[in-house]
């Protein structure tokens, strides 16, 4: 069955991540996929994480830097970038704007499958 979802009705919050969250899509009857519009405010680092499932960061808007294993790489809107299960990640708002993408998850997001890394 089809769904139409006015994302304008999806609330933002804070997250422990050091970010603000938007569940756009997230639910039981789309079990391999979610996606959450992220926000990281200017200056702000996002705590280093691993996913149980693979993630996808669309950047929308502002820049930053993202950490993914070992690598570090500039972001800016129109890129992606794809973190396999299991590595470590984190991303860095380098700019004076707001830092937001999309956070596309396969399997979808769950809170047990977020493993916090510390800073």
């Amino acid at each position: 069955m089809a769904a139409f979802i006015n994302t304008d009705d999806c609330p933002e919050y804070y997250f422990e991540e050091r970010c603000f969250i938007r569940e756009l899509l997230n639910s039981e009857e789309t079990p391999g996929l979610s996606i959450a519009q992220a926000r990281v405010l200017p200056g702000v680092t996002t705590v280093l994480h691993a996913l149980k499932g693979t993630e996808v960061y669309y950047i929308l808007s502002g820049e930053g830097v993202a950490e993914v294993g070992e690598e570090r790489n500039p972001v800016a809107a129109g890129m992606l970038v794809h973190i396999p299960p299991g590595k470590p990640q984190r991303i860095h708002n380098s700019g004076k704007e707001d830092l937001v993408f999309l956070a596309i998850c396969s399997p979808r997001f769950l809170p047990e499958d977020y493993q916090s890394l510390g800073a």
